[in-house]
């Protein structure tokens, strides 16, 4: 029988690939990295300024695109 050690070293959790495609658009695009996550039927994107978060807004149209999701997408300053 495995340990939780055993256990948990072999975890190796993958993120969505909207959730990456969402963080290296900003991260390339803005050289800041967000905290994306998802609750519910929506993608929590946290950022760290209020600038930031409003410039994504405006860019939402081409966040969905890049993440290829019909989810809603909430920005948070944090």
């Amino acid at each position: 029988m495995d340990s939780l050690n055993d256990l948990l070293g072999k975890y190796s959790p993958q993120e969505p690939e909207e959730i990456v495609a969402i963080k290296r658009y900003i991260l390339e695009e803005f050289g800041v990295q967000p905290n994306v996550g998802v609750q519910g039927k929506a993608l929590v994107i946290t950022v760290s300024s209020a600038g930031l978060a409003n410039t994504l807004r405006l860019r939402l149209p081409t966040l969905q695109a890049i993440a290829k999701t019909d989810k809603r997408l909430v920005f948070r300053i944090g």
